[in-house]
């Protein structure tokens, strides 16, 4: 009889089991909540990044307060010449290298790397401004998906006819999302403008300005 009294005791009562079925049903629907707004999220940001190569894009002078060129962005085409990268972008910080086209290259778009816009200046110009775009986000061609990484005081790499530009990262900023990048520099300085939609932020862009320092 006594045994008998200790199982009683340890039984679990139908209060206890509606209490646990109700809290997992809880958490259940708290992690199904959950991913939904995560998916929805990240198609909202992809479809953002896909407005960086749709729209035209506007460089705009900050010093002179004028439109410095309005690029069409191509579509690449197919083609049976094989071209060459003329130079190559490295972020060590991210461990991100990728070469880059002419500018007037039907490769030289976003949608297949990353992207020199054209009103830019290869490296070897003095005072000059290189200005490259790529996508963010989640899929194949987001190359720039890991730029929300770097900080200011970051290096940046820029190899062009043979001879390697070193970039220090001095400025981070947002903007919206309009069709224009403000580009706010040093014009005494040899830059380097990276471009690319702001994580988790499906409204604005972030730009990364760098200075020549080697």
């Amino acid at each position: 009889m006594v045994k008998n009294k200790k199982l009683n005791k340890k039984r679990i009562t139908p209060n206890t089991t509606a209490l646990i079925s109700a809290i997992i049903i809880t958490l259940g629907g708290f992690f199904l909540l959950y991913n939904f707004i995560s998916e929805e999220r990240l198609e909202a940001y992809d479809y953002m990044n896909e407005k960086l190569s749709s729209d035209e894009v506007q460089i705009y002078d900050v010093k002179t307060n004028e439109v410095t060129s309005e690029p069409e962005i191509e579509t690449p085409t197919v083609t049976t010449d094989i071209e060459s990268y003329i130079g190559y972008l490295e972020i060590p910080k991210i461990s991100f290298k990728r070469g880059f086209y002419n500018i007037d290259s039907n490769l030289n778009n976003v949608e297949s790397n990353i992207q020199v816009i054209k009103g830019s200046d290869m490296p070897d110009i003095t005072n000059g401004n290189l200005i490259i775009a790529g996508h963010s986000g989640t899929g194949w061609k987001a190359f720039f998906r890991n730029l929300y990484k770097l900080e200011i005081g970051d290096t940046a790499i820029v190899t062009y006819n043979g001879l390697t530009y070193t970039y220090k990262i001095t400025n981070i900023y947002k903007q919206k999302n309009t069709g224009k990048i403000a580009i706010k520099r040093n014009y005494d300085k040899n830059t380097l403008t990276l471009v690319t939609c702001t994580k988790d932020d499906d409204s604005t862009q972030t730009i990364y300005i760098a200075e020549l320092v080697n």
